[in-house]
């Protein structure tokens, strides 16, 4: 779809953006503080190859190193997430997403709205100097019992009190294009991410 900014973002437009794989690609990062992360805690390289098309987590850690016990996956994602800040040079923008944020931040509400945890994100966009674009942040959130996460833009509309009517979401994960949806969000990646 042709990107009309004219015509799909007004002056009440709210812009939602979600960060890893969408406003910054942070998948090589990632990837390789997982992989000093797994070197230090169980004193080995682990062979895997980096693919840019998957995002590495806990989920695939487990099905990567069958035998691993839950200590070792605590210790790995703390690890992981200390090592994390000296690979941020491996983190790139995605232009596109990014000039739209630049274009629209002194109009209208621009809000991060992302999975990923605090302290990443806003090391994440301190890097790349964006953390004075976002008039809100909401981050990393589970359900009260803790279990599951909750759909992060239902959350971000209720607790800005908007319509989502309003909302142009930049998101590039396809079950959180799915939760938009069911948050009532209809304007998603008005342009192709």
């Amino acid at each position: 779809m042709d990107f009309k900014p004219n015509k799909l973002i007004t002056s009440d437009s709210v812009l939602f953006f979600d960060m890893d794989g969408t406003l910054v690609d942070t998948n090589y990062a990632n990837f390789l503080s997982y992989r000093e992360a797994v070197k230090l805690v169980r004193g080995k390289d682990f062979n895997i190859a980096y693919s840019p098309h998957q995002r590495f987590n806990r989920s695939f850690l487990k099905k990567t190193i069958s035998n691993l016990i839950k200590t070792e996956l605590e210790l790995i994602v703390r690890e992981k997430e200390k090592n994390y800040n000296s690979l941020l040079h491996e983190t790139k923008l995605n232009n596109e997403i990014v000039e739209i944020l630049h274009k629209y931040f002194n109009t209208n509400k621009t809000i991060l709205v992302t999975n990923c945890r605090k302290e990443r994100a806003l090391a994440t966009l301190n890097y790349h100097g964006l953390i004075d674009k976002f008039s809100n942040f909401f981050f990393r959130q589970f359900s009260d019992n803790g279990n599951r996460k909750i759909n992060k833009f239902q959350n971000a509309i209720l607790k800005l009190g908007i319509s989502p009517n309003l909302v142009v979401l930049f998101e590039n994960e396809e079950i959180e294009i799915i939760n938009a949806k069911q948050a009532g969000i209809e304007i998603i990646n008005p342009i192709t991410i």
